[in-house]
């Protein structure tokens, strides 16, 4: 699957610190490439192999979206510029009930529905100036990788079939729950609300995930070993994971609505094919972005979606610094004052990048990068550069550095991807 163009990344002096991010499976801040994929010898750039879920296509990209791939993408900045090379993997859940659903509802088909969404997630993550991933993959392309790791799952015992459903024990995986440390009642109380079907009858655990789903009338499905039929949803990033990073990752992402049963279920299917524990070295899940008092889901209706928004002309690194100044793992609610203190912000900084002489930006440069670095604290890199602004701005004739605007903009660009070579409209 194609994915979108990737804008200029401006290359700063000096390097970078390696970053620290929470990771849900230990409650705690660790560092990110320390593990198997971490430094391969003196002088040589170690390799941070990330994997994030993607998208759903059965309608536009809202905010909570938005706020999840720009997350992502400063690590994959932050990472670079700490001298790490980054391969980045996301995938495209371009076949699921919600799309089929949608597509009944538009009288269109599936495919129709999966492509036009696609496209225009495509345009918005250009917009909003993500780095694109190495590997964008689809699910439909996948269906063979998919099916061979059920494949392997069945023969090593961890499976068992339900009126020709395919589903993983999840007796088969000893760890199972370490991930989310949720327990028992939990976990099946999110299973519910979240694509499982712990309820149905003859099951062997209430917990136990769908592998691959017997065709049903009217569904489109295809062959396999197990019958017709189409994947599960958590197997989909195992297998897709596996093909493109290897057995292990270093970091898994998405949001936190994902860590249970997503992100349990994927790495449980991935640890029992491979034999390689943990999954992942580092788990990162994203806040919830919230409007009308509730987190913005497309069943529940409450959303604002990028296009909508760069259809009234507002500009993409506009959008992007109202998504920065929320801590990556904040819940927060979507107001437009948010998108109106975003645009201030964005012309503060473009004027005082355009000036011909600013405050040194060195100490800036050092402030922004260990801000990031500690924890991903977006909101204190944009403080550091509205004081540097502030201060370019008040017009003191002391200030005298000519390249400091030009260094402004590119770290900016470099670290927070925000452009500020063009004028505001």
């Amino acid at each position: 699957m194609q994915s979108w163009p990737a804008c200029p990344l401006s290359t700063l002096p000096g390097t970078g610190q390696r970053p620290w991010l929470f990771d849900s499976s230990t409650g705690r801040l660790e560092p990110l490439g320390t593990g198997p994929a971490g430094p391969t010898g003196a002088g040589e750039a170690s390799v941070i192999r990330m994997y994030v879920c993607g998208i759903t296509p059965y309608d536009a990209t809202h905010l909570g979206h938005a706020f999840t791939y720009v997350t992502y993408d400063l690590v994959n900045r932050v990472a670079r510029d700490a001298g790490h090379q980054v391969r980045y993997v996301q995938n495209v859940t371009d076949i699921d009930d919600p799309l089929l659903a949608r597509a009944a509802r538009d009288g269109v088909t599936w495919r129709d529905v999966a492509v036009r969404e696609t496209d225009l997630f495509r345009a918005d993550m250009a917009a909003l100036r993500v780095l694109p991933p190495d590997h964008y993959v689809g699910v439909v392309e996948s269906v063979e990788l998919i099916v061979e790791m059920v494949d392997e799952l069945v023969a090593a015992g961890a499976t068992y079939t339900l009126d020709g459903d395919v589903y993983f024990s999840v007796a088969a995986a000893p760890r199972f729950g370490y991930v989310s440390g949720l327990d028992q009642e939990a976990m099946r109380t999110l299973s519910a609300e979240r694509g499982g079907d712990p309820e149905r009858r003859g099951k062997k655990d209430p917990l136990d995930p769908l592998l691959w789903r017997a065709e049903r009338p009217g569904e489109p499905s295809w062959p396999s070993p197990f019958g017709p039929g189409r994947p599960g949803w958590h197997i989909e990033c195992s297998a897709i994971a596996r093909r493109y990073l290897g057995e292990t990752v270093d970091l898994q992402g998405g949001g936190s609505d994902l860590i249970f049963p997503h992100h349990e279920c994927s790495s449980a299917h991935a640890e029992v094919a491979t034999g390689h524990n943990p999954f992942a070295q580092r788990y990162v899940h994203t806040g919830m972005v919230g409007l009308d008092g509730h987190k913005m889901s497309k069943s529940r209706g409450n959303l604002e979606f990028v296009s909508r928004l760069r259809d009234a002309g507002v500009d993409g690194s506009a959008i992007r610094l109202a998504l920065l100044a929320h801590s990556y793992r904040e819940n927060w609610e979507w107001t437009p004052a948010e998108l109106a203190g975003a645009r201030e912000r964005l012309a503060r900084w473009r004027a005082a990048a355009a000036l011909p002489a600013a405050p040194a930006a060195e100490g800036l440069l050092a402030e922004v990068r260990a801000a990031l670095a500690a924890g991903l604290d977006t909101p204190a890199a944009l403080s550091a550069v509205d004081r540097w602004a502030g201060a370019a701005l008040a017009g003191d004739d002391s200030w005298d550095d000519t390249d400091a605007p030009a260094l402004t903009r590119m770290l900016v660009d470099a670290l927070l991807g925000v452009d500020l070579d063009v004028v505001q409209t």
